[in-house]
Parts: structure tokens; sequence; C-alpha cells
């Protein structure tokens, strides 16, 4: 997804981590509950090891840029996306299908953006539109851990590959750069134009209309980091729902995560 903004909040210093028996009985109840990820809120909430002394970073960038666990969930969710694509490929027509991806903190890491804006502001800096198309110009974002690999072996199977970003269009090619500074191959990047709702250009990927020189395509997955990157799915059905929202999860959608934005801030606190 495209960041709508990064929550205000303090630094943490990491060396100065406080280990109270209050803030350890939070980790711990919040590790045991089934509903949370647990590798990305045990180390955001006090689970991990404090880093170096001068590291000072908002705990959502730190986890992101230096926590083995994140990099561990990206290959194991794109690890298993491939296994489970292997599957759904087989018998279809090469060039009849595709993998639908987002692009932000989904196959580019901007994490260095949000580390210097936080380094500029002192907290996790609210969204600059300005400074976000100054990066994203750049062209230079890193590949995630797992997904060059994914999307070489989808053009490997006979698949295409559609990005679906809510990055304005104007910052399109400076994406389509991106992707060719890595080497990354894709058939074509469909940006925000009139709607940040993703399922007009996923209907558009599936009727043909996306992009010239693209034919209708049958979708076989969809990977992205927020619940709205997902055919039909938004943060307040998803939850009313429960777990009936999610049975395509580990099938056809494959979800990584993102504590530094998205849609699921807007979510009320549970008591």
């Amino acid at each position: 997804m495209r960041p709508g903004r990064v929550r205000r909040r303090a630094l943490v210093r990491a060396a100065d981590s406080d280990r109270s028996p209050e803030r350890a009985e939070a980790s711990m109840t919040t590790c045991g509950n089934p509903w949370l990820a647990p590798l990305v809120l045990c180390a955001l909430l006090g689970g991990a090891t404090p880093g170096p002394a001068s590291a000072q970073v908002p705990a959502e960038i730190h986890w992101t840029r230096d926590s083995a666990e994140h990099d561990a969930i990206f290959l194991q969710v794109y690890r298993a996306a491939t296994a489970q694509l292997e599957r759904a490929a087989a018998g279809q027509t090469s060039g009849s299908w595709a993998v639908i991806l987002d692009a932000d903190e989904t196959v580019l890491d901007n994490s260095e953006h949000f580390r210097v804006m936080a380094a500029h502001d002192n907290v996790a800096p609210a969204f600059d539109a300005e400074a976000w198309g100054g990066w994203v110009r750049e062209a230079r974002a890193p590949a995630l851990p797992g997904s060059a690999a994914f999307i070489a072996r989808v053009h490997s199977l006979g698949g295409r590959v559609v990005i679906v970003t809510n990055r304005i269009d104007e910052l399109c090619e400076p994406t389509r750069q991106n992707f060719r500074n890595l080497a990354i191959e894709m058939d074509a990047v469909l940006c925000h134009t009139s709607s940040s709702n993703k399922n007009p250009r996923y209907e558009s990927v599936q009727a043909g209309t996306a992009a010239i020189g693209l034919p209708a395509l049958t979708v076989l997955m969809w990977i992205g980091d927020n619940i709205q990157d997902f055919p039909g799915l938004m943060q307040p059905e998803a939850r009313a729902r429960g777990q009936a929202a999610l049975t395509e999860f580990g099938v056809r959608f494959f979800v990584l995560p993102n504590p530094m934005y998205g849609s699921w801030e807007g979510n009320p606190i549970r008591n």
C-alpha cells in the first residue's frame, strides 16, 4: 500500500528499554494472545533483546529495519506463496494468468525514508507528500526479502506479474524505474488515479483492460501488507466477520507485516 501516514510517537532508546514487571507482564500477555501477530508484536512490546545504546528510532521502524524476525517472516511468506502457486499454476496456459502484488512494504522497502524522516522530526513522522515524492523519484528502494525470487518464479511458471499500488499516477514512472534498477520484471504497474480503491483495478486485470498489451488474466494470487490489498476486504468488515473473512489467506491471499503504517491504525483499540 502507499503510506497514508506514519503515526506520531516518541522515539524509543533501545538500550533504555523499560524492563519493569508491569511491562514484562504486558509483553507476556500480548504474546499469548492468538489474535495478535506474535513475531511482530512481541518484538515491539519488549520481547526483543535491547540494541546498542546509540540506537534511537521509533520502535516500528527499528523492528522493520533491524529485527531478524522481519526478514524471517518475509522469507517464510514468500516461500509459502511460491509453494502454493506452483500447485495452483499446474495445468494453466502460459501467459493466461497473473499474480497481483502491492508495491510498498510488499516488494519495495521504504523504511530508510521513514528512518530519515523520524531523525529529522524526533518522532515517527506524519505523512509528508513532498518528502515521499522525493524519495520515490530517487527510485532506490531496495527489494524486500524473498520478493525478487518469488516474482522470478512467477515468470518461470508462465505467469504475469502486476503491481497494483496507491502511489499516485505521477509517481508511476519512477516506480517502474525502481523495479528496473532492481532487475525485477513487471508486466504492468497500476497506480492510483481517481480512487484509492484497488478493486476496480483488480477487475480491469481480469477483464483485459488494465494496460495495453495485457490480455484478460486469471488472477491466481494476491500479496500485500494491508487487508485492503485483497479483493473485497476492508478493516471493519474483516474484523466483524472474524475468521470467516480470512479463509483465502494461505491459499490465494498472502499478507506481510507492516507495523509502520496501514489501514489498521484506524481500528478501535480493544479493551
